[in-house]
């Protein structure tokens, strides 16, 4: 049996493994980030705010370790972030910077009291959506061997949507109680219809890819249940600006739009969680297909949360208090899920570093 490696071995070994997890890094890893954010607004919501306070902390230490490992890979790995980025599958995940973003900074408004940071953090969101957004579309649409809609579409290209929505989530937090620039007023509203056309853009593909091509087991991936999530914060976005209509003059004459629209998404949401649920007995039940802990999984720990926090605020939003029974059970689900994958990357780390140490002796 090898003996354990010293502190200056695994000091040694700290270097390549930091570089190593920078050039191989998911880019939708910031899904971490914002399947912690709304997890812990969920908790301080519907009454516990110790874990949410707890997962404050943990959420700010993951953006900044996952910032650093970015940023290497954009000084050290470029040509891997450039491979990436016109890669249909791959690509949609760099739209996880913004929404990540935007929940950090929801989740430090709401739970830790801190609207100075969470400003700054709008704005640093609002500037990555142009960045992401266009550099995203362009790059696929420029691509000359692309792959076919089996190949090339899910789940994730609807964070597109959720990273649009998380923008006007966050600043509609951020005016609780004073009305914004009716600049800023305008663009919230006009964000919130650009999540809602890029939701009823993507979802035909992924729905003709679904019911009409192949499915393998492994198909069926984590990110699919950003069709749900998706609509969860749309709900979410739609429910703030209701909420912020008496102190908005301009999203006045929008009410009773926004009110029926934000309605249509929350149903739709709550329609997909069946299916998924059934595609996923599908793929781990009947085929037997193992869970193992993947990046992706924080794809399907984010619309969880974010189901509850929409469906929590749009009982508030629309005044119909007997659709807090449904937020009220499914914070432990999401709480659960959260848990149970959270766990997935400390082993998945531990071990990946662990190795790397045996390596290098």
């Amino acid at each position: 049996m090898a003996a354990p490696p010293d502190s200056k071995q695994r000091s040694s070994a700290l270097g390549p493994f930091v570089l190593s997890a920078a050039e191989s890094l998911f880019p939708g890893y910031f899904a971490l980030v914002m399947a912690t954010g709304v997890v812990s607004i969920a908790c301080q919501l519907l009454g516990f705010p110790a874990f949410a306070s707890l997962l404050v902390g943990i959420n700010w230490i993951a953006y900044v370790i996952l910032w650093i490992l970015t940023l290497l890979r954009i000084i050290l790995f470029r040509s891997k972030l450039t491979e990436d980025l016109s890669d249909h599958q791959r690509a949609p995940g760099f739209f996880t910077l913004v929404a990540g973003t935007c929940v950090l900074g929801t989740q430090s408004a709401i739970v830790a009291d801190a609207p100075d940071v969470a400003s700054t953090l709008w704005y640093v969101g609002l500037g990555l959506w142009l960045l992401v957004m266009y550099a995203f579309f362009t790059a696929v649409t420029v691509r000359e061997n692309k792959p076919s809609l089996a190949a090339g579409i899910n789940g994730a290209w609807l964070i597109a949507a959720v990273a649009t929505q998380s923008i006007v989530v966050l600043r509609g937090t951020l005016d609780l109680q004073t009305a914004p620039t009716v600049e800023i007023q305008f663009l919230s509203l006009a964000m919130f219809m650009i999540g809602c056309m890029l939701y009823l853009a993507i979802i035909p593909l992924i729905f003709y890819r679904l019911t009409f091509v192949r499915l393998a087991a492994r198909d069926f991936a984590p990110p699919y249940w950003i069709n749900m999530g998706a609509v969860a914060i749309t709900t979410l976005a739609g429910s703030t600006l209701i909420m912020r209509a008496d102190h908005w003059p301009l999203l006045a004459d929008y009410l009773p739009f926004l009110k029926g629209f934000t309605l249509f998404f929350w149903a739709a949401a709550t329609w997909w969680i069946p299916f998924l649920l059934a595609l996923m007995a599908w793929r781990y039940v009947i085929r037997r297909d193992k869970m193992v802990y993947e990046p992706q999984l924080w794809g399907m720990v984010f619309p969880l949360g974010m189901y509850t926090t929409g469906t929590y605020q749009l009982s508030r939003a629309l005044d119909l208090p007997f659709l807090v029974s449904i937020p009220k059970v499914f914070i432990f689900v999401a709480i659960s899920a959260w848990l149970a994958t959270f766990a997935g990357l400390v082993i998945h780390v531990g071990r990946a570093a662990w190795i790397n140490i045996v390596k290098r002796r």
